[in-house]
């Protein structure tokens, strides 16, 4: 008796069906991270740099500003993330919803004032440097994470929750069971928003004194040595893209199945 391995075609095919299900920006935004990040190391290596931008551009150095600025960007993102989500779910909660209109508000304030005169406002309570570039990036990001776990939780069906509890859940097992799992897809779109909003400002923290790939801009500018202003700007667009994209594909595989 001949037995026939199994054909690679079905399994191929099963492949090829999964990726066409897949988002467009699941796919198109890596080859766009490829494409930018290609473009860059060219130039990096076609062009003649002064000594001023070899010092800053250096592997080593530019390697150490990257660093701060992902240290700085993931500090902030996981205070927002630690005071955010906990307020947002507290404030949907029956006896704190009539409090949420303020506290929406008050988080509002650090989108309404200008990132810069933010950060600058904190430096007279709490100095230059690293612990004040902190502060100012939480108050700048935390309202699309408040917002959006706000709206999550309230766009849950009520039917379903008193469903839930009608077969005697409890209300901490409801929200960790029931109602958090589908108002995933919201909270995360808030978290992706905020990630990239941090990764952008973080540049700032260079007028305060924090490390930050905004150093390599604001000397750019500073010193009119464009090709440091070139190198800051697009590693912060090829980082910010790269953190969109991480929280895409953790948002796609966070939310239930039914809700894809």
């Amino acid at each position: 008796m001949i037995v026939q391995a199994p054909s690679a075609a079905p399994a191929r095919l099963g492949l090829w069906r999964r990726l066409r299900g897949l988002p467009v920006d699941v796919w198109f935004e890596p080859l766009l991270i490829v494409v930018v990040a290609a473009v860059f190391f060219a130039w990096y290596g076609l062009s003649d740099f002064t000594e001023t931008e070899s010092a800053q551009l250096e592997w080593a150095v530019l390697g150490e500003t990257i660093v701060d600025h992902v240290i700085l960007t993931v500090t902030a993102a996981l205070i927002v993330l630690a005071v955010a989500i906990p307020l947002g779910i507290a404030l949907t909660r029956p006896g704190l919803q009539r409090l949420s209109p303020l506290a929406v508000g008050i988080a509002n304030i650090g989108q309404a004032a200008p990132a810069v005169g933010l950060l600058v406002l904190f430096t007279f309570a709490f100095g230059t440097g690293f612990r004040t570039a902190v502060v100012g990036l939480v108050v700048y990001a935390v309202l699309p994470i408040l917002q959006n776990t706000i709206v999550g939780l309230r766009q849950v069906d009520q039917r379903v929750v008193e469903a839930a509890r009608g077969i005697g859940y409890s209300a901490v097992r409801t929200l960790v069971q029931v109602e958090l799992p589908l108002a995933v897809p919201v909270i995360l779109n808030g978290v992706r928003t905020a990630l990239v909003i941090l990764v952008g400002t973080a540049t700032l923290s260079t007028f305060i004194g924090a490390t930050s790939l905004g150093t390599l801009i604001t000397t750019g500018i500073t010193l009119f040595l464009p090709k440091l202003l070139i190198a800051g700007a697009v590693l912060v667009a090829l980082l910010a893209l790269v953190v969109d994209w991480l929280g895409r594909l953790v948002e796609l595989f966070a939310t239930p199945r039914g809700l894809r």
